[in-house]
């Protein structure tokens, strides 16, 4: 069986044998792409004072404090009224704690 004329044949058309052979074969490859993606982590964003919101999980007028406390302002990229967090980096401010009470 060649998979390439298998990859070009329809579903309906198939014997259960062929199906399973293009199957077994084409696991291969999603297991090593699957495999690259584990190793290129994409970064997550969030939209947003709702985002911010859902992302440290609190309410709306305590995600618009947290992003007026400057806290996290080298994670947040605005333009005009678009507001993109960087979820990763947020989470990794808000952690650090500077100042406060002695």
């Amino acid at each position: 069986m060649n998979i390439k004329d298998l990859k070009e044949k329809p579903i309906w058309q198939m014997t259960g044998e062929e199906f399973l052979f293009l199957q077994q074969n084409s696991e291969s490859k999603q297991v090593q792409s699957a495999a690259t993606a584990v190793t290129n982590p994409q970064k997550k964003y969030v939209y947003g004072i709702a985002g911010i919101a859902r992302l440290f999980g609190c309410s709306t007028p305590t995600a618009n404090r947290i992003k007026q406390s400057g806290k996290i302002d080298k994670a947040i990229t605005q333009i005009g009224r678009k507001i993109i967090v960087d979820a990763e980096l947020a989470l990794e401010l808000a952690g650090r704690k500077s100042g406060g009470r002695k």
